[in-house]
């Protein structure tokens, strides 16, 4: 981009990291990167960076972490003095407040992990998988006061199979969202992007994930389960009670083999379980509460379950 633009970045996860590469490589002046706090990690529970924080600082771009944006009187006076073009903003984790969307003249550049007004929210990828998606993709809005509301800049879609997680597919929405962010800010510099309002008729959402969604209901068919299987990775997942303890179910396949909800049946080596609509999940890999993941026929070995034994008891 020539003249470059003025930029400032703000993220946190490790999505939006191909994202800040991509803007630098491009020729964008990125003249602050914004990410939360450091936050206690593993079993030390030392202060860690997030992905973007150690990104920009292999790159060699000053970065700043305040704990509150929207009543800070030096980040306010910090960003206002760097004379920005925009501000781009990629799963940073915090509400940006209007004195920043009416900071910039080109506004606040969102990359989006949905087809908007699609999955808006804080967990596009994971529902969009859980509620059995065949594609999806990456958008880039222009952030307004609303929750994912903004006018569409620009959109790119990607195919989801049927083995795919929302851990396969994160990887491949943050690299087509670099690439379409850079696109983005090369059509806003060259006045070539005409925004474009969104149909709130056709909006869905997906809400940030509790543990409570990974709670398997068997009244639901087997395929609907295993779409939030694929969804909810790497967690909450989705786990039952097995004998009083916990029971996660790691992988399974949905079956047309009727059996009465959440009953489990042996089949040689198959563990099977009813769900609703007459069909069945093949339980392939389970972890029992305390105890390591393991395969059916494993777990068929070691708990040999009783014949119209069920799970959520």
């Amino acid at each position: 981009m020539s003249p470059s633009l003025n930029l400032v970045f703000c993220g946190t996860p490790r999505f939006a990291v191909p994202t800040l590469e991509k803007l630098a490589q491009s020729g964008c002046n990125i003249a602050l990167v914004v990410t939360q706090p450091d936050r206690p990690k593993g079993r030390g529970l030392e202060l860690a960076p997030s992905p973007v924080k150690q990104s920009a600082l292999q790159l060699g771009l000053s970065v700043t972490q305040p704990d509150k944006i929207k009543i800070n009187d030096e980040f306010r006076a910090q960003l206002t003095a760097l004379k920005l073009d925009a501000i781009v903003i990629v799963g940073y984790g915090r509400i940006i407040p209007q004195w920043m969307l009416d900071l910039p003249p080109l506004g606040n550049i969102n990359l989006h992990a949905s087809l908007l007004p699609k999955y808006r929210g804080a967990a596009p990828i994971q529902w969009a998988i859980a509620r059995g998606e065949t594609f999806t993709g990456v958008s880039t809005m222009r952030i307004d006061a609303g929750l994912d509301t903004g006018d569409i800049l620009l959109q790119r879609e990607l195919p989801i199979a049927a083995d795919d997680t929302a851990e396969t597919i994160a990887p491949r929405l943050a690299t087509i969202g670099a690439d379409l962010t850079v696109e983005t800010m090369r059509g806003l510099h060259a006045r070539s992007i005409h925004p474009c309002p969104q149909d709130h008729a056709q909006a869905t959402l997906a809400p940030i994930l509790k543990k409570t969604d990974g709670l398997a209901d068997f009244s639901l068919s087997a395929t609907e389960i295993f779409n939030r299987i694929r969804g909810f990775q790497p967690w909450p997942g989705v786990y039952t009670e097995f004998r009083g303890k916990t029971l996660q179910i790691w992988k399974a396949l949905p079956l047309s083999h009727a059996l009465p909800e959440a009953e489990l049946k042996s089949e040689g080596d198959r563990l099977l379980v009813g769900c609703g609509s007459h069909s069945s999940l093949a339980l392939i890999e389970l972890q029992l509460e305390g105890k390591k993941r393991m395969s059916a026929p494993d777990f068929l070995h070691g708990y040999r379950p009783k014949p119209g034994e069920k799970l959520g008891i």
